[in-house]
C-alpha cells in the first residue's frame, strides 16, 4: 500500500495521467524514447494527495462555496482560495507516506538537489496546457526542505490563477488531482524552450527554439530576452540573438539566484547553430512519438539535451486533414458567412451536405481548398479580384502566399482550375418581375419541403433529407437565381469604380442603394419596429418584458397574453415570428437556437425600439432612404450631363442605377430561403432526438447536436449511440471557442494574417473595409451577445461579426464597426440599406475599442479614430 505513494518516474507512461498528473506522466514516456535524456526523479501520486485532502474535511465545504462563484469576482476567489492552501500547507505529512518520499530520496541521493514540481490530472491536456498553472521549486536540497515543498504543489492547485483557468475552462474543482514530481536537478549552461511549430503563424514546419544562459527559469520568468532561432527542414532560417544581462543560478545550499552576465558574453549566441539543429531533431523525435506539436522546456548540460517537459501546444489552429502531402491553401468559409465561432458536428455536416463546393473542418470551422483555382494564372486573377472586392485581407494573405512562388504549384490554364471565380455573368434583362420569379419559386420549394416531411420517420426521414438536400442545392444553384445576384454586385461595382473616376466621388453606389425594394433583411429589422409600436402604448405589457427571464420556449408567449394588452402583443410577436423566427446569431449552424425556439432573445431588442423611437418609424425610415437614394440619383446624372460626353455617361450611370435597385435587394434572399429549409429539417431531426431520449438511447435530445448526419442517421437505425465519442466532441467544442480562426491556413498550418498596406489614414487610427459611407461620431456599444443589446440613439455598435440576424438592432444604431466582414456581407448590404456610415474587418476592434467610448466612424475612407 505504502508502494503507491511513490512511483519511479522511469516506471510511468502516458496513460497514468490519474496517477502521476499530466507533467508526470509525460516526463515518463518521454525517458522512455530512444535518444531522449530526462532527469531521473520519482512522482508522489494523486493517492497521496486524496489522503491528505481527506485530512482536512473542512475543504470540501469551501470547494463547494468556490464552485459557486462567478469567475471574475477575483477578491472572492483570491481569498477562499488562500484559506483552501493553508489549510493544505498546514497538514501534516502522514509518517507512511513521509517515509515513502524519503525513502525514494534515499535511492537517488538524499542531500542532492532537487526540482520539486506540480503534477495536475488537467494539465499537459491537448485541449487546456495550464501552462503555469501550478508551481515548480528549483534547487530544493535535503528530505525536510523536500516534503515542505511537496505541500506547497498540492497547495499550489488552489492558487487564484489556477482556480481561475479552471472555472473558465469548465472543468470541475474536485475532478482535478495534484500529483507532484520530484527529479534531480540539473546545472546547465544554456536552457529554454523549443516551440515544434511556430507559435505565432501556427507554421508546422517551423521549429522555434528561445535560448538563454543558466537556468529556464530567466526566460519563463520574463527575466531577459531570449535568443530566438528559427529551423526549417533541418537549418537555420532565421535567428536574432539577445543581448542577457542577467541569468538565473542554481546555490550550493539551495534555491536560485540571479546573477550579472559578463558583458563580453552577453551578446554571444546561447547555442550554436549545429546545437539548434540538434535540438530541433530530438523535439521532432517527441512531436512524433506524441503526435501532435509540442512546448518543450530543455537544457544543455555538457553538450548533451536533457528535457524537462513537454506538453502540447493548445493555441495552433488545427489543419483541414486530406490524406495527401501536396500543398493546400485554404479560405475560412466563416469569414464569409459571418460566423467564426465553432460548430457543432451536426451542423458542420449538414452544412457540407447542403454546401455547392466541397468544405474542410477544422477546428469547428468550415474552409475551401483554393489551391486548383490559385495555380491556374486565369482563375487565379478572377478568385484574387472577386475576393479583394469582398474583403482585402484575404487577397493580401493569398497574394503573400503566391509571392514565395514555391508554395502553390503552377497549373496551365487548360488544367483542372475551374472557370474563373467572380467571371462576368451572363447579362439579364433589368426586370423587377425575374426577382419575384424567383422568389416565389424558393417559397415553393420551401413550402413542398414542409409538406412532404410532416410523414416521415427513422431511417426514412434521413433518406428523405438526403433528397432535400440535393433539391436545396439545386434551388442554390439555380442559374438565373446567380445572375441576378451578380447583377447587382457587378451594377454596384461598376457605379462606384465610374464615379470616382468622372465625379471624384468615393462609394457613390453606397447612397443610391438606400431603402432597395424587397430585401428580406432590412425588411425583417423595420418589421420589429412595427412590433414595438403595437407594445409601446401598453404599460403593462412593456413592465412584463423589462422583468422577463431568459427562457427557450415559448412559455413567455402565453405568460404574456395574461397581461393587459398582451393578446394584441404576443400576436404581434407571433406574426413576426411566423416570418422571421428560423433566424439567429451564428445561422449557418443548424444547431444552433431560432427565435422562434427561443423569442426572449428579441425582448432587448424590441424594449430598445419602444424607447428610442417614435410611432410609424419602419414606414418614415424606409420611405427617409427612398426619397435620399432619388435625390442622389438626381444629383450624379445632373452633375455627370455637365461634363464631355455627359449625356452618354449619364445614361449608362442610369441603366446601371436601375439595375443595382432591381437586383441588390435579392442578395439577401437566397440565405433567407437556406435558413427556412434549416429550420424545417432541424424540426424533424429534434423529433427524431426525443424519440430517442424516449427509449432510453440519449440522456438529451440535444446530444444529436454532437453527432454528423451520418452519425445520427446509424444512431436511430441501430438504437445505440457512443456516449464516449458525444463527451469527447463536447470536449473538442468547449476547446474549440479559444481558437482564432484564420482567414487563410495553409496545409502547414500557418495562419496567414493579411494587411491592409495603407498610408493614407490617421497615425493610431484602426484601419478597415469601408462598406457604407458618411461620417459619424457617438459612443461605441461593444456588444458580443445580441440578447445583450442596450442601445440609444444614436449609438456606434461595434462587433465581432453580425449575420442577417443582427438586422433589427441595425434600425436603432448610427454606425457599424466589426472585425470580419467584407463589401458584399449581411452587415455591409444592411448598413448601406439603411444609410449607417460603416467600417468592417477592423481587426481586434472588440478589444481595441472600449464600451463607452467615443469613436468617429469614417466610413467612406475605411478606418475608425478612438476620440479622447
Amino acid at each position: 500500500m505504502i508502494e503507491q505513494y511513490v512511483l519511479d518516474l522511469q516506471g510511468v507512461d502516458e496513460m497514468q495521467v490519474a496517477v502521476v498528473g499530466g507533467k508526470g506522466a509525460h516526463l515518463g514516456g518521454l525517458s522512455r524514447i530512444e535518444g531522449i535524456r530526462v532527469p531521473g526523479g520519482f512522482c508522489v501520486t494523486t493517492d497521496a494527495f486524496r489522503r491528505i485532502m481527506a485530512e482536512a474535511p473542512s475543504i470540501d465545504d469551501r470547494l463547494d462555496q468556490l464552485s459557486r462563484l462567478n469567475p471574475d469576482d477575483r477578491e472572492a476567489i483570491r481569498t477562499l482560495s488562500a484559506q483552501i492552501r493553508r489549510t493544505i500547507e498546514g497538514i501534516a505529512i502522514p509518517g507512511d507516506l513521509a517515509a515513502a518520499i524519503t525513502r525514494a530520496l534515499g535511492r537517488l541521493g538524499e542531500q542532492a538537489a532537487y526540482a520539486v514540481r506540480s503534477s495536475a490530472t488537467a494539465e499537459d491536456l491537448p485541449t487546456a496546457s495550464f501552462a503555469g498553472q501550478q508551481d515548480t521549486y528549483l534547487n530544493v536540497v535535503g528530505p525536510t526542505a523536500i516534503l515542505q515543498h511537496v505541500s506547497r504543489c498540492w497547495a499550489s492547485l488552489f492558487t487564484e490563477r489556477a482556480v481561475t483557468y479552471r472555472q473558465r475552462n469548465g472543468i470541475d474543482h474536485r475532478a482535478v488531482h495534484m500529483a507532484v514530481v520530484v527529479q534531480q536537478m540539473v546545472f546547465p549552461h544554456a536552457a529554454g524552450i523549443l516551440f515544434t511549430a511556430d507559435p505565432v503563424t501556427g507554421n508546422r514546419k517551423v521549429a522555434t527554439v528561445d535560448a538563454g544562459f543558466g537556468l529556464g527559469e530567466a526566460l519563463v520568468s520574463g527575466l531577459v530576452n531570449p535568443d530566438v532561432f528559427k529551423v526549417r527542414h533541418g537549418e537555420v532560417v532565421a535567428k536574432a540573438i539577445a543581448a542577457k544581462q542577467r541569468a538565473v543560478h542554481a546555490l550550493p545550499a539551495g534555491g536560485t539566484q540571479e546573477v550579472a552576465i559578463d558583458p563580453r558574453r552577453q551578446e554571444q549566441p546561447a547555442l550554436t547553430d549545429a546545437q539548434v539543429v540538434r535540438l530541433v531533431q530530438l523535439g521532432r523525435r517527441i512531436e512524433a512519438h506524441l503526435g501532435r506539436p509540442q512546448d518543450i522546456e530543455w537544457c544543455l548540460v555538457d553538450d548533451g539535451f536533457q528535457i524537462v517537459q513537454s506538453r502540447p501546444i493548445t493555441t495552433l489552429f488545427p489543419i483541414p486533414e486530406t490524406g495527401d502531402q501536396e500543398n493546400h491553401v485554404y479560405l475560412s468559409v466563416g469569414h464569409q458567412q459571418m460566423m467564426t465561432d465553432p460548430m457543432k458536428p451536426l451542423g458542420i455536416s449538414v452544412w457540407q451536405l447542403t454546401a455547392m463546393a466541397p468544405m474542410h473542418e477544422a477546428g469547428g470551422r468550415l474552409f475551401v481548398d483554393a489551391t486548383r483555382r490559385l495555380a491556374s494564372p486565369a482563375s487565379r486573377a478572377g478568385l484574387l479580384d472577386i475576393v479583394g472586392r469582398g474583403d482585402p485581407l484575404i487577397r493580401d494573405a493569398l497574394e503573400t502566399v503566391l509571392d514565395r512562388g514555391d508554395f502553390v504549384p503552377s497549373l496551365p490554364d487548360a488544367g483542372p482550375g475551374g472557370p474563373p471565380a467572380g467571371g462576368a455573368s451572363a447579362p439579364i434583362k433589368t426586370d423587377p418581375a425575374i426577382v419575384t420569379e424567383l422568389i416565389e419559386r424558393s417559397r415553393a420549394s420551401v413550402a413542398a419541403l414542409e409538406r412532404d416531411i410532416r410523414t416521415k420517420r427513422g431511417p426514412a426521414l434521413f433518406d428523405f433529407l438526403l433528397e432535400a438536400f440535393e433539391e436545396h442545392k439545386r434551388v442554390l444553384s439555380d442559374p438565373l437565381s446567380m445572375q441576378a445576384i451578380m447583377a447587382g454586385m457587378e451594377a454596384t461595382w461598376w457605379l462606384n469604380d465610374k464615379l470616382q473616376e468622372w465625379l471624384g466621388e468615393k462609394n457613390a453606389a453606397d447612397t443610391l442603394t438606400l431603402s432597395a425594394p424587397g430585401n428580406v433583411t432590412s425588411e425583417m429589422g423595420l418589421a420589429l419596429l412595427d412590433v414595438a409600436d403595437v407594445i409601446r402604448p401598453q404599460s403593462e405589457v412593456v413592465a412584463f418584458l423589462q422583468g422577463v427571464e431568459y427562457v427557450e420556449d415559448e412559455a413567455f408567449l402565453n405568460e404574456l397574453a395574461k397581461v393587459e394588452g398582451g393578446t394584441e402583443a404576443r400576436d404581434a410577436i407571433q406574426a413576426y415570428l411566423d416570418r422571421y423566427g428560423m433566424r439567429c446569431v451564428g445561422e449557418i449552424d443548424i444547431t444552433r437556437p431560432r427565435w422562434r425556439e427561443r423569442p426572449t432573445t428579441l425582448v432587448p431588442v424590441i424594449l430598445d425600439n419602444v424607447r428610442n423611437f417614435e410611432p410609424g418609424a419602419a414606414e418614415r425610415r424606409f420611405e427617409q432612404g427612398r426619397q435620399k437614394a432619388r435625390k442622389k440619383e438626381q444629383d450624379v446624372l445632373s452633375r455627370l450631363r455637365a461634363l464631355p460626353d455627359g449625356d452618354q455617361k449619364a445614361d449608362e450611370a442610369k441603366r446601371m442605377i436601375d439595375r443595382v435597385r432591381t437586383f441588390i435587394g435579392y442578395r439577401e434572399y437566397p440565405k433567407y430561403g437556406i435558413v427556412s429549409r434549416y429550420f424545417v429539417y432541424k424540426q424533424a431531426l429534434l423529433e427524431e432526438a426525443e424519440r430517442l431520449v424516449q427509449a432510453n438511447v440519449l440522456p438529451e435530445k440535444e446530444d444529436i447536436f454532437y453527432l454528423t448526419f451520418q452519425e445520427l442517421h446509424d444512431v436511430v437505425r441501430s438504437n445505440q449511440v457512443d456516449g464516449q465519442l458525444i463527451q469527447r466532441r463536447k470536449d473538442a467544442f468547449r476547446s474549440y471557442h479559444a481558437l482564432t480562426p484564420p482567414r487563410v491556413l495553409t496545409s502547414d498550418g500557418e495562419a496567414v494574417t493579411g494587411a491592409y498596406r495603407r498610408d493614407d489614414v490617421p497615425a493610431g487610427a484602426l484601419i478597415g473595409l469601408p462598406v457604407s459611407a458618411g461620417t459619424i461620431e457617438g459612443r461605441a456599444r461593444v456588444i458580443l451577445d445580441m440578447a445583450e443589446a442596450d442601445l440609444e440613439a444614436g449609438d456606434i455598435l461595434v462587433t465581432a461579426f453580425t449575420d442577417p440576424s443582427w438586422s433589427p438592432l441595425f434600425v436603432g444604431i448610427a454606425g457599424l464597426v466589426t472585425e470580419v466582414g467584407g463589401l458584399m456581407t449581411h452587415g455591409a448590404v444592411i448598413a448601406r440599406e439603411y444609410g449607417l456610415p460603416a467600417v468592417v474587418g477592423v481587426e481586434q476592434a472588440t478589444r481595441l475599442i472600449r464600451d463607452g467610448q467615443r469613436i468617429r466612424v469614417h466610413g467612406t475612407d475605411g478606418y475608425v479614430e478612438i476620440l479622447p
